[in-house]
């Protein structure tokens, strides 16, 4: 059987005035020690042209399984000295979830994307349902639901306490466009159809790979 494929996503701001540290260290320290943790597929980056938080970046790992592998946990307790300080002094408003990508439809990967982020439990047939209307779009390149995995299976790390704590979300439905005013009409149209999520619309800064 195949396995379902697991979703690190994480939305944050970072501490006024501390962007060009945060920058230093997520593209040139913290995204190849993240991608070179066996079971990391993909990363990707984005910044908000519209929603909150400032900062949002996904990995696809092989299955949520990676996300508590001795190799990943290892990293996580073990953070470098300018992880240390970038978790404890620059993370902000930090949202981190293990999720299970439980739907993806479209082959491509866009340049813009949605992500409509669920805080409570939501009715999946609905998500499902706005994911294939929308995977029908020519201007969608993609289309994604997560659910969140289990909190209780994912032990609290020294990187989170250094951070102060992480909120969770449920689900997210995640869109990813051909071009940004593609992903705004996309954003006003999720909001209204779901209000009680909050839309972050993102244009994609880079990509990483093994």
């Amino acid at each position: 059987m195949t396995e379902t494929p697991g979703i690190l996503a994480i939305f944050n701001n970072a501490a006024p005035g501390r962007e060009a540290e945060f920058e230093e260290w997520f593209q040139h320290e913290h995204l190849a020690e993240r991608i070179a943790v066996p079971g990391f597929l993909l990363g990707r980056r984005y910044e908000a042209v519209s929603g909150q938080p400032r900062y949002f970046n996904l990995y696809v790992t092989q299955s949520a399984e990676v996300l508590k592998s001795p190799a990943y946990i290892e990293r996580l307790n073990n953070p470098t000295p300018m992880t240390q300080t970038v978790m404890s002094e620059i993370f902000k408003d930090m949202i981190r979830t293990v999720c299970h990508r439980t739907l993806r439809l479209g082959t491509m990967r866009g340049a813009a994307a949605v992500a409509l982020r669920f805080m409570e439990r939501t009715d999946p047939n609905a998500l499902r349902s706005a994911a294939e209307e929308l995977a029908k779009d020519k201007a969608v390149a993609c289309a994604e639901i997560w659910s969140a995995a289990s909190a209780a299976e994912f032990p609290v790390s020294e990187e989170e306490r250094l951070r102060g704590g992480d909120r969770k979300i449920e689900a997210c439905l995640y869109i990813e466009t051909l071009r940004v005013t593609e992903a705004e009409k996309i954003a006003g149209a999720l909001s209204r159809k779901f209000p009680a999520a909050s839309a972050g619309m993102y244009r994609l800064l880079c990509e990483i790979r093994p």
